[in-house]
């Protein structure tokens, strides 16, 4: 894991996350303390994995078919599944 200041890390970000893409960590500092840490993407649910090892977090059990813990809508025959959906996110922005 190497470190960047802030300010270097605006003159070039892309040279940062160049590396990163390289699978490198980078840790982004300012006056000395860490503020961010740059990691290389892996999936979603990896950004837990630590959490999990530490048995600090338990994540729900998904099969493929969860397409990654999407909601699942059981919908009738007889109902548009789009009226559905656009519904419900009608009553999230309540």
């Amino acid at each position: 894991m190497s470190a960047v200041s802030v300010r270097e890390f605006s003159y070039n970000p892309s040279a940062v996350f160049a590396r990163v893409e390289k699978g490198e960590t980078v840790e982004v500092t300012r006056h000395g303390n860490v503020i961010a840490i740059v990691t290389p993407a892996e999936s979603p649910m990896q950004r837990y994995a630590h959490l999990v090892a530490e048995g600090k977090i338990r994540l729900p059990e998904y099969t493929a078919a969860d397409r990654h813990g999407m909601p699942r809508y059981d919908v009738p025959d007889d109902v548009d599944p789009l009226a559905t959906l656009l519904a419900e996110r009608e009553e999230d922005y309540r």
